[in-house]
């Protein structure tokens, strides 16, 4: 599986942006699709997941009620919609791919086999 996120941008604090990760391979009911960020000087964080078949979506503390996951099967891309955006947010967001993960390990980067090669999200204050 390859995948390549797009759609980072500089935005101004409150605004939204919306990434995209367009994933290609073979892919199964099994996989998962995380998001991920770093933000300089800081360790990867997990911002959220969807599982490929099902849909069901999984959000890190930082992120939840703000952002939002959603996937287009038929166009093998999964979204990460960012609202209330705030400086904290800067980072480079990652798109990743996974299998076979239960919840409570969603948010462990190592359990992440495909990464995609990150998108610069910019919020100025």
């Amino acid at each position: 599986v390859q995948l390549q996120a797009s759609g980072g941008g500089l935005v101004q604090a409150g605004g939204s942006l919306r990434l995209s990760c367009v994933v290609s391979g073979r892919t199964t009911s099994d996989h998962v699709m995380g998001w991920f960020r770093q933000a300089p000087g800081k360790e990867r964080e997990f911002v959220g997941a969807i599982r490929w078949s099902a849909g069901s979506t999984f959000y890190g503390a930082a992120v939840r009620g703000r952002f939002s996951i959603s996937k287009d099967n038929l166009k093998n891309t999964v979204y990460l919609q960012m609202n209330s955006l705030k400086p904290d947010d800067t980072a480079v967001y990652y798109c990743a791919a996974a299998v076979r993960l239960i919840a409570s390990t969603m948010n462990n980067e190592r359990n992440y086999r495909n990464w995609g090669q990150g998108t610069l999200v910019t919020v100025s204050s």
